[in-house]
């Protein structure tokens, strides 16, 4: 953005963007049913955040099961829910900060450190839902942990890569609003 030239009013909405496609996948994480699933057939059982489901046979009826009824299941869906609300935050946060004409670099710096706390506690509830999951669970067959869990590790990873730009963007104040004199690599003959 800074080094090739390009026009600062022109990508200036590019971190917005991501941090809101950042939310999307979020919302996918978070309503998706599919953080564990069978991996072969039959089809037996299907998990999200917020429940546990399984079926006695290939045609029969899904039983499903509450996680937020085990402390695991509710520190889980809350830190990785903390985690979403913070992105929201930040997201809201990096509108308003892009679309005042003067930009407020300090205050681009302050949502990069609230995308790394985001990031701890999406990762937290990551890392607590397949640990506590497998073992406390009763699973049968081969399971994996599908796409809806790898949408909230997408989310997290796209936290912390975000976090990076809007922490270091202010270092580069000056090329991004023009105040840089170019120099030349020209030698004479």
């Amino acid at each position: 953005m800074v080094k090739y030239g390009l026009d600062y009013t022109r990508c200036r909405w590019i971190l917005p963007l991501l941090l809101g496609i950042g939310v999307i996948f979020g919302i996918i994480a978070l309503a998706g049913r599919g953080w564990l699933e069978s991996q072969t057939l039959p089809y037996v059982q299907q998990a999200s955040l917020w429940q546990s489901c399984r079926r006695p046979d290939q045609g029969g009826e899904w039983n499903c099961v509450s996680l937020m009824g085990y402390a695991w299941g509710r520190a889980a869906a809350a830190t990785y829910l903390v985690g979403f609300l913070l992105l929201v935050i930040c997201f809201a946060l990096a509108i308003i900060a892009f679309a005042i004409d003067t930009l407020r670099f300090n205050f681009i710096r302050g949502i990069g450190g609230l995308l790394f706390v985001a990031a701890v506690f999406s990762i937290m509830g990551l890392v607590i839902y397949p640990v506590k999951f497998s073992s406390e669970i009763e699973m049968t067959g081969i399971n994996m942990f599908s796409w809806a869990y790898g949408f909230g590790w997408t989310t997290a990873i796209m936290e912390i890569c975000l976090g990076f730009f809007f922490c270091c963007l202010p270092n580069y104040e000056d090329q991004i609003l023009g105040n840089v004199k170019p120099t030349y690599f020209y030698s004479s003959p």
